[in-house]
């Protein structure tokens, strides 16, 4: 057990770490490329930063624990919205001035929900893996015309400005970070992976809790880390995309490759209760970022409530096991 936990903790770790350096690398990359501000900030740091999502569900599905993987994307996503822009706006009220983000967030809606869809049978089956990496194909295909198009969208400035710390990395300083960032990410997720499963087993709880709290929380670490230097440096765009961007390659991408992997039965309470709140928690993001009428803003009260609903459903999590 004690083995068990320290791979846990050390995969967390290292997990952040990594994590961090490959989406540096891979940014710096792009921008070298020649890639647009905004497409960087869309696709290589909103997607980048669920790159552990998607190794270790990946890995999980892959090691036969298919109920793991889907608890840390759908987890992932609700802590994403609960704790991390609940915690940035209790910090710094998030003002969304971005009109690609505005589009973005009804999208993630109507991806949330055919997710959902997907669900009523209890079956997620190598069909329903292809139709979302299918959708996640033509969502890549839309953000790179949003990026070429809207070459002025503060999301872009803000992104600009961000990359200016790119420039003091070499090109080929940025290959070998993002080399060096996948390997150890890699690395990383499997020690993650062993760890929780095996304490799962030992203490007799489900892969799917264990998913939706310890390892969602952890694969989340990077999104929380890089919005608080974001809104820090007053890029609210930035810190509400890398999560809008992160949910819809955990609801896509992380579950479509974990189940193209291995087929999975799914039980009923995931329906009920985790992809229930999970929508919830996107109809509430895009009313508030949306704005009607007025610019859309989270504000400390709301992110107050996002913070109490994630202690709420983190708690009855808990409360599950232990009773």
């Amino acid at each position: 057990m004690l083995l068990a936990v320290l791979a846990l903790l050390a995969g967390l770790a290292l997990l952040v770490w990594s994590a961090d350096k490959f989406v540096d690398g891979a940014a710096a990359t792009a921008k070298y490329a020649g890639m647009p501000p905004l497409l960087i900030g869309m696709l290589v740091v909103g997607f980048g930063t669920s790159a552990p999502e998607m190794v270790v569900s990946a890995m999980a599905a892959s090691d036969g624990n298919p109920a793991l993987a889907l608890g840390n994307a759908y987890g992932s996503n609700i802590t994403n919205i609960a704790l991390i822009l609940g915690l940035v706006a209790l910090i710094s009220p998030i003002a969304v001035n971005s009109q690609v983000l505005r589009k973005e967030l009804p999208i993630l809606l109507g991806v949330t929900l055919f997710a959902g869809w997907q669900l009523f049978d209890h079956q997620l089956t190598r069909f329903d893996a292809w139709c979302l990496l299918g959708v996640f194909l033509l969502l890549m295909i839309w953000s790179v015309w949003q990026g070429m198009r809207n070459p002025g969208d503060p999301m872009a400035v803000e992104m600009n400005s961000e990359l200016a710390n790119a420039e003091s990395m070499s090109l080929k300083q940025s290959i070998i970070w993002l080399l060096v960032g996948l390997l150890l990410l890699i690395l990383a997720s499997r020690m993650l992976v062993y760890g929780a499963v095996f304490i799962a087993q030992s203490l007799g709880v489900s892969d799917l809790v264990i998913g939706l709290t310890v390892v969602a929380v952890g694969t989340s670490l990077p999104e929380l880390a890089s919005s608080l230097i974001a809104i820090k440096k007053g890029e609210h765009d930035i810190a509400l995309g890398n999560v809008i961007g992160s949910n819809l390659f955990n609801t896509l991408a992380v579950v479509g490759i974990a189940a193209a992997i291995q087929p999975m039965s799914v039980d009923a309470v995931v329906l009920t209760r985790d992809w229930t709140l999970m929508a919830v928690l996107t109809a509430a993001l895009l009313v508030l970022g949306f704005g009607y009428k007025k610019q859309g803003r989270i504000n400390r009260f709301e992110g107050a409530l996002l913070l109490a609903v994630f202690c709420g459903y983190t708690g009855y999590l808990l409360s599950t096991v232990l009773g």
